[in-house]
């Protein structure tokens, strides 16, 4: 087990509400870390729909995912977050008592960050990846199959096949090609939902002899103990069955969402989703707060504004739980040289 880290706030969800928390925690001088499932922050809007129009953000008519998340980004550098990206908070405790009390959170890779407070910003929960409908694929995942990319190392010189047409499969077949001893792509059509950009290199990677292009189904796995030798696939435009020599499957068939972990936390649920009081977003548990989709209290509108508003009452109270002998004094950000300071606009 790695050593402890300690921070004021860990924030559990690095999407547009998340990150708005940290500027929000951040002009009360609270540090955060943020952890979440995906390998970049942003959540839903960078994953999902990284280009699609945003209406309803104060003072922006339009903006993308992205640009958002960017944004948003830029926004609270001056105050030095740290994320721990690609990992699930799997659970977490309660340590000491009075005022030594804190809390301990644990990720699905064995990390542990200690914090005061706790603020549960997951959206919809977390991000699962849809696994492909193939018979006895669980005895090949994580050995041969995988649905993520962590460390690209552990690819270097393996016979890859990356399944799917999506973005995530043709970044990672354009960065994992240089380090694979082979790399082909599957897909059960000839049309790519990635950006064009990306499709065209794929494309001339192939006519170039550099990698192969299936267009096709899988039917099964062949291999031994998790160990995976070939895929068997179903050519789309006839009968053809034919086996791909490969020893890694990296599938990427998108994402679904689910309460994950989360509902093992023991906090009180309202329809699978964690209640709060309006005042302050507090959860059941004292110190553990839900902001953005992942809560429910009368009147809820699931809105990035909405996040926002939730963000700004909870870091009140965080404040007053990490430092319970401290005034909170607010102040307006326009009106006060210190805030103004450490925006770095001063």
């Amino acid at each position: 087990m790695s050593e402890i880290q300690e921070t004021d706030v860990v924030i559990i969800g690095a999407g547009p509400v998340g990150l708005f928390a940290v500027f929000e925690l951040g002009l009360l001088d609270l540090k955060c870390h943020l952890i979440d499932i995906l390998d970049k922050p942003g959540g839903q809007c960078a994953e999902l729909y990284p280009e699609k129009p945003i209406y309803d953000i104060p003072a922006l008519p339009i903006v993308t995912g992205q640009e958002l998340t960017d944004r948003l980004m830029e926004q609270i550098k001056p105050f030095g977050a740290t994320f721990h990206l690609g990992q699930m908070a799997e659970k977490i405790a309660k340590q000491g008592e009075g005022a030594d009390e804190c809390w301990i959170v644990t990720t699905d890779m064995g990390m542990q960050i200690k914090a005061k407070v706790i603020v549960i910003a997951a959206g919809g929960g977390s991000f699962v990846p849809k696994k492909p409908p193939i018979k006895g694929i669980e005895e090949f995942e994580d050995i041969s199959v995988f649905y993520a990319v962590r460390k690209m190392d552990r690819f270097k010189d393996k016979k890859i096949l990356i399944a799917g047409g999506g973005d995530s499969a043709l970044d990672w077949t354009l960065n994992l090609h240089p380090l694979a001893a082979s790399m082909a792509l599957i897909h059960r059509r000839d049309d790519f939902r990635a950006a064009p950009d990306s499709v065209n290199k794929m494309r001339g990677l192939v006519a170039n002899g550099a990698m192969d292009l299936h267009i096709a189904n899988i039917l099964g796995l062949n291999g031994e103990n998790g160990v995976l030798e070939s895929v068997s696939v179903k050519a789309s435009d006839s009968d053809a069955v034919y086996d791909i020599p490969c020893d890694t499957l990296l599938a990427f068939y998108g994402l679904t969402m689910k309460l994950g972990p989360v509902a093992e936390f023991g906090l009180n649920l309202h329809e699978n989703l964690i209640a709060v009081d309006t005042e302050k977003f507090e959860t059941s548990t004292k110190g553990v707060f839900a902001i953005g989709d992942i809560n429910w209290y009368p009147g809820k509108l699931k809105l990035i504004l909405s996040g926002f508003h939730e963000a700004a009452l909870m870091a009140q109270e965080a404040f007053r739980i990490v430092h319970p002998d401290k005034k909170l004094r607010f102040q307006y950000t326009t009106s006060s040289s210190d805030l103004q300071k450490k925006l770095g606009v001063a």
